[in-house]
Order: structure tokens, then sequence, then C-alpha cells
């Protein structure tokens, strides 16, 4: 009896510990993320442990009750949910997929392991069941970042050289086949992104990508390099996948404005330049550049048109590079001497003053122009040291000559776009006069319209400052620009000086004529002094004497020079 009680004692405690450890085992399944189906292929019996209603409204327990589990998933997943559910027909003994759960849409991980006998022979299996749709979005995304622009949906730069380099390696081994690449940049866009905004810029970037993704197909991709720039790629032209018939597209579509979110209206033009290989280069980030090269001088010679690369465009860039190196250390070194023009009153010729031109001498001795140096200075930054040293250098001259000739005169100084945009210019230049001891009514600052185009409020405010200190100012270059008219309604300026085209051609084209005399009868009703630059002829200077300009510049009277020689012209005036 003794033996009866210690054996159902026994079992009684075996199964507690096994109701203890099963216990153990659904509270971990429970506990774990996720849902568990277990399999006893020996009994054909299936248990679902964990959280499973998180999943199914239903209950499995048996085979024939997977179905249910095929018919709750998306219809394109079902064909390998079953291959997954039953490796050990393949005999496998793990196997995993990810399905769309079609009701709720969040996508499911099935990960199944196969448990054998000692015999080799399948006798369980286990299904973990998991929502991994979080996981699966983000690497989604990125998957979609490492290929695609975020802003435009076109190919990102890294994809873009990537698929270009696999269209030239095929191109190389085909023979006579081309592969195209143009650069398209929408002209002025900095203009466009200061008028809207950055938000409504970016839109005008987007909308105009989505545009040129529908020129896309299998042998031509886009991408979107940076900012308002773009490039498609073209494998072996022809037809409607050419240069030409994709620049007449683009030219049908922005002949309509881009209706922004705002409700406004942009119109835009754009600038393209177009290298091919072979022919320009071999490699994808080289065909790149250099169509982008072309960009460049499309948009030096006006904009809105299309360009190909050639061989001159490459040697000018790398003449360019070379000058923009050797200007980066005559700036370092102050390689500049300044040159002086002067300039007379046309009634009785007597000096009104002089222009200070800046000259920069090379290494090599040779002068380089101003037309030179001047966009390369104003294009990488430099003109700000070298326009600082301008008006230092002048006014200093100027001071000097006032002392040793003591007779007031006037200086005129060039500033560019760049100073006239920094905030302590005015700063700056009264420091400047106060160093030398120099009234500010003896000197003239001249502008350009260009400096007013992209901050008219800014600078005209600038000038104002300038003005209610004494100091003159002139706007040069007039009547070649757009707006100059509107200008002088709102400038306060002290002189206008007419440029030295219409000098050129008054003796031989009647509209010329017409055109400066208007100008000089508006400028005396407006009480502006007027100046004609490039006077190389006496019977320019008797005309323009005669229809009531004021002041004379040029060759007849006297070339630029430098601060010793003028001199001379300073004693000759005394005389």
């Amino acid at each position: 009896m003794s033996e009866l009680h210690y054996q159902l004692d026994l079992l009684k405690a075996m199964n507690q510990k096994l109701t203890e450890k099963e216990r153990m085992y659904r509270m971990v399944c429970e506990a774990a993320p996720g849902a568990f189906l277990y399999f006893s292929m020996e009994q054909n019996r299936i248990t679902t442990i964990g959280n499973w209603r998180e999943f199914f409204d239903f209950d499995v327990r048996e085979n024939a009750d997977l179905e249910r589990i095929l018919e709750a998933v998306d219809e394109s997943g079902r064909e390998k949910l079953l291959e997954t559910l039953y490796p050990e027909r393949r005999e496998e003994k793990a196997a995993s997929v990810e399905c769309l759960l079609k009701e709720r849409r969040i996508w499911l991980s099935f990960e199944v392991q196969v448990f054998c006998g000692e015999d080799g022979k399948p006798t369980e299996k286990v299904v973990h069941i998991a929502n991994v749709t979080k996981h699966r979005y983000q690497s989604e995304e990125l998957l979609y970042m490492a290929y695609y622009d975020s802003l435009t949906g076109l190919y990102n730069r890294n994809c873009y050289v990537r698929l270009l380099s696999e269209y030239i390696r095929d191109a190389s081994e085909t023979a006579n086949t081309v592969v195209s690449v143009m650069n398209i940049d929408i002209d002025e866009f900095n203009k466009i992104n200061d008028r809207l905004g950055i938000i409504m810029g970016d839109e005008l970037v987007q909308q105009f990508g989505m545009f040129l993704k529908g020129l896309c197909t299998e042998k031509v991709i886009a991408c979107h390099l940076h900012s308002d720039v773009y490039s498609i790629a073209i494998y072996d032209p022809g037809g409607n996948r050419t240069p030409e018939y994709l620049y007449k597209k683009i030219l049908e579509r922005i002949r309509a404005p881009f209706r922004l979110s705002n409700g406004q209206e942009v119109n835009i033009t754009v600038s393209v330049g177009v290298a091919e290989y072979p022919e320009a280069a071999r490699t994808a980030l080289e065909l790149i550049n250099y169509a982008e090269l072309v960009v460049f001088r499309v948009k030096a010679s006006g904009r809105n048109a299309i360009q190909y690369f050639d061989a001159p465009i490459l040697s000018d860039f790398m003449n360019s590079v070379d000058l923009e190196d050797k200007l980066k250390r005559a700036v370092a070194q102050k390689d500049f001497v300044m040159y002086y023009q002067p300039q007379y009153y046309a009634g009785n010729r007597r000096l009104r003053g002089v222009e200070a031109l800046i000259r920069w001498r090379s290494k090599e001795g040779d002068m380089v122009s101003p037309g030179t140096f001047i966009p390369v200075a104003e294009k990488n930054g430099a003109i700000v040291p070298i326009g600082k040293w301008v008006v230092e250098e002048s006014v200093r001259q100027y001071a000097l000559w006032r002392r040793q000739f003591g007779f007031p005169f006037v200086m005129s100084i060039n500033i560019s776009a760049l100073q006239y945009k920094r905030e302590d210019f005015v700063e700056f230049l009264m420091g400047v006069l106060d160093k030398y001891q120099v009234r500010p009514s003896e000197i003239e600052l001249e502008i350009t319209e260009s400096v007013l185009i992209d901050d008219f409020t800014a600078v005209s405010e600038r000038l104002k400052l300038l003005r209610a200190q004494g100091v003159r100012i002139s706007l040069d270059d007039f009547g070649t620009g757009f707006s100059s008219l509107s200008y002088l309604m709102k400038l306060p300026i002290d002189t206008l000086k007419i440029d030295k085209s219409f000098v050129d051609t008054v003796l031989t084209d009647t509209a010329t004529r017409v055109i400066l005399e208007s100008i000089l009868h508006m400028v005396k009703a407006l009480g502006y002094e007027s100046v004609a630059e490039g006077v190389e002829k006496e019977q320019q200077y008797q005309y323009l004497h005669a229809i009531g300009c004021d002041v004379i510049q040029g060759y007849l009277f006297g070339k630029p020079l430098p601060a010793d020689e003028l001199e001379k012209v300073f004693e000759g005036s005394l005389s």
C-alpha cells in the first residue's frame, strides 16, 4: 500500500511540476511580443500561445484551421505563407516570410522552426508571429532614401552616379553607343527663392522635378543634383530620347507658369548644358561636371538656352581656374596698382576730378585687364578685400594730392555690389575718410545698376546714409540697363554717367543722338551733373558740349595714368 501511495505522490509531484512549467512557458510567451503556434505532429494538435488575439479573432486547433490564417493575409502573400508554414515538406527545418494582414493593414512576420525525433522525422513545430509594420516601413524608408531624393522623387546623386556609370560601362561594350548628360538649372532661382520664401521655392523645385520624372523611360533617368539643379542621363540617344527632344518638351512645359499651393503663379526659364560619352568624358562624374561647365557658359551668355560641350569650353574653364588661383595670391600679396583717369568740365576744360581704376600686374609682369579679373573676383568673393584696398588706397592718395597741390577735386571710386551689401560698408568708408582727414564731399562713389537689382531697398538705404554724410553718389553706365529711369526717381544720386556705347555712335546714329539729348535734358531738369565717358574724338566733345553735357572723360583729354604721372596733370592745372 505504501508503494502505491508513493507512486501516487510521485505522479502528483510530477504533474504539479509540469503544470508549473506550462504556466511558466505561457507567461513567458504572453510577456514576449507576438504570438506562437505549437504543432504536435504526432497528435495532429495545434496550440496557440502568447498574444494571439492581438492579431486574429479566431482559434486554430488543427491543420485545417490554418486555412483561416491564409485567408486573413493579403492574396499576394498567401502562396509564400503556405510554403513557409510547411518547411518539412521541403526537408527544411526553418522558414520565414512577411505578409500583410488585410483587415488591419499591418505587416506580420511568420518564423517557423521544425523539431525532429531521434529518427530524424519531424515531431513538433513552432511558429512565431510578430508585428513588423514599423520595422518594415523604416526599412522601406531607408531603402527609398538610399535611391531617391526626398523632395522631388527623382534619383539622388549617389544612385544617379551609379546608374550613369552602368550606362557608360554598357556603352563601352557596344560600338558607337553614346551616353548624353543634360544638366538643367533654373535661371535666377535665388531671386525666386528670395521673393517667394524657401518653402515655396522648394515647392517649385518639387513641381519641376515631378515634371522631369514624367520624361523618364527605360533608357532615360533623372536626378535632383542640388538646390535648383537637375541632371538627365540618356542611354543611346535617338528618336524621342535625345537632348533636343527633351529640351523641346521642357520648353513646352515652362511656357505655362507653375501654380504653387499659396495661389501664386511662377514663370521660369532654364539653362541647359549637355556633355556626351565618349566625346566629352569617359566617367560619370566627369560627364556631370562638364555638363555643369556648359551651364555656366549658357548663363554667362544670357541664360535660357541649351549648349553642348566642346574643347574650348574646357580650355576656358582651365584658364579661369588658373586665373582664380593667381588672383587669390594677388589678393594676399596686394599685387595691384591704382591708375587714375582725369575728368574735365566741358565748358572751360578745367579739371573736375579723377576716377580711380584698379590694375593688376601679374608676377610675369603683364597687366591683367579689370574686365578679366573683376568678374572672377566677384564670383569667388575676392572683390570684398580688393574693394577695401581700392577705397583705402584711393583715399590715401587723394589726401596726399590734396596736401601737395592745395586745391580740391573729386575722387570717383567704383564700388562693387558685394561691398554695398555688407552691413559695415558705411562705417568702413567713413572710418577711412576720418583716418586720412578727407571731406566726404570730395569723394564720389560710382554704382552700376547691377548693384541695385538684388536688394534695391537695402542698397538705397545705405546710399542715403552716405549722402547724408556728404558723400557724392554717381550712377554709372546709365542707359545700358532695364530699369534706369525708375532708379532715377528713387535713388539719392548727384551724378549720372553716360555709357561709352552712346558716345561711340553719337556722331553716326540718329537714334543715339535722340536718346542722348533726351537723357541730358532729363538730367538737367532733375538737377544732376552729367559725365560722358569714353570721349576719344574732338567732334564727340564738341557735340556733347553743345547739347549740355557737364563733364568729359576719355582718351581725348587723358588716359588712365599711375599716380606719379598724373601729378604732371595737376601741375598743369595749377599753371
